[in-house]
């Protein structure tokens, strides 16, 4: 079979350097894939929302399945195309991925099916938000509505920060004016947070060991948010009796409700979710897989991920054993790699050195995000350049493996945390 997989992050190389691996697939194409996705696929100079393009393609090389990676195609419907063209394809529709797509519709339906999610209000003009924001005594945060890049969400830490929210996302319109024509305000929570993923089909759900992502830039959690510098699987904190609890609370009733509300979702369906003293909170819900999650959790993943996608959407989900799913039982560590000033501006073009060194390390996959092809050197291209991946037979050990792979490689003002999986290991860390 041909795959072809939409995106060019590294949660895109990851999918493309597992499913390489299946004895059923004959090529994966990458669309528009980066330098890493070039060497384990063939990549096609198709961007993600040129989706008329992107069926030409598909029908032309007829390809198999198609595996739709980052959330705004699928915001968008490019799922629902591929259907109505009679095209196989993973991923949800415009109507499910609306959980990603709009924080007023995933908080309305947490709140209706009964999910644990943080207390909030929603609001569709600036001076009732601000109104309402003096008169809480609680740090809050500010939610634009729609899809933002990952930047739409500001955790304040005062009421002053929390109106100056206010007025970012709906008068100066600072993440779009469709993004902000609705706002979610909730009460902040504090806590540890997990990622946990979860092949979803019809009512049927197949949970993933949980990770935990790094968002903050600096160690010790410091500095603005990202798209996240790091993560490791499987996260200790998500022992079998938590991972059980939110299947049973977070899960199933929000698969179920979206099923009775004739949005069924099918894809993988990703919760966000804040451990607090006050127990298990759902953050946020994300239509696809996470990135750096994938990265970590396909390379522990030892079953062929074509017949978990093909189980999807076929709906025989419920058909497969538990032990078709076979995990490496080693722990992994992803780390990022990224351009100096990012999540602010940066420079792109830098060439980076030592790919090969790295690659050669056992037990290491070298992830690519932001790069590209210059002539024959590999150079940046992104915010987040490399997501440097290890497994060890410890948790220590894979975060050792991973970090004496990031030092083989060099580009100029490369930036990454020292720190991802010191929650785990126990170790605290000043932030920079």
């Amino acid at each position: 079979m041909r795959i072809l997989v939409v995106g060019k992050g590294g949660r895109e190389h990851a999918l493309v350097w597992k499913l390489k691996k299946s004895p059923r697939v004959e090529q994966v194409y990458c669309a528009p894939g980066n330098a890493g996705t070039g060497l384990d696929g063939i990549n096609v100079p198709i961007d993600v929302d040129e989706f008329d393009k992107l069926i030409r393609f598909v029908k032309k090389e007829k390809i198999g399945l198609t595996i739709i990676g980052p959330e705004d195609p699928l915001v968008a419907g490019i799922v629902n195309m591929f259907q109505k063209e009679g095209l196989r394809v993973f991923g949800p529709t415009r109507d499910a991925a609306r959980i990603e797509g709009s924080k007023v519709f995933s908080k309305t339906l947490m709140r209706n099916a009964g999910v644990p999610t943080a207390e909030f209000k929603i609001f569709d003009h600036p001076d009732p938000a601000r109104y309402w924001v003096d008169a809480r005594e609680y740090p809050v945060v500010v939610k634009a509505d729609g899809l933002a890049a990952g930047k739409g969400v500001l955790v304040c830490r005062n009421n002053e920060e929390a109106k100056k929210a206010v007025e970012r996302i709906m008068i100066k319109d600072e993440f779009g004016t469709k993004c902000g024509r609705q706002i979610v305000i909730e009460k902040r929570l504090d806590g540890e947070e997990l990622s946990v993923l979860a092949f979803v089909s019809g009512r049927a759900i197949l949970p993933l060991p949980a990770t935990q992502d790094h968002k903050a830039i600096f160690d010790g959690d410091k500095g603005p948010n990202t798209g996240g510098m790091g993560a490791y699987c499987p996260a200790p904190k998500g022992t079998p009796e938590l991972m059980q609890e939110i299947e049973t609370e977070v899960f199933v009733p929000t698969v179920h409700a979206m099923k009775r509300g004739r949005f069924p979702f099918k894809g993988l369906l990703y919760a966000g979710v804040m451990l607090t003293n006050q127990g298990t909170r759902v953050l946020e819900f994300n239509a696809r897989f996470g990135d750096p999650e994938t990265q970590p959790l396909l390379m522990r993943l030892k079953s062929d991920l074509l017949d978990i996608f093909d189980a999807v959407i076929d709906e025989k989900l419920t058909d497969m054993p538990e032990s078709a799913v076979v995990w490496d039982p080693r722990p992994s560590v992803c780390v990022v790699m990224c351009s100096g000033g990012y999540p602010g501006k940066y420079e792109t073009g830098k060439v980076i050195l030592g790919l090969e060194e790295a690659a050669a390390l056992p037990n290491v996959k070298v992830f690519h995000a932001g790069t590209k092809l210059d002539g024959k050197k590999v150079v940046t291209d992104g915010g987040r350049v490399l997501g440097v991946t290890a497994l060890g037979d410890t948790l220590a050990a894979a975060k050792k493996n991973a970090y004496e792979a990031v030092a083989k490689i060099k580009f100029p003002g490369m930036h990454f945390r020292t720190d991802i999986a010191d929650k785990a290991l126990g170790i605290a860390k000043m932030g920079t």
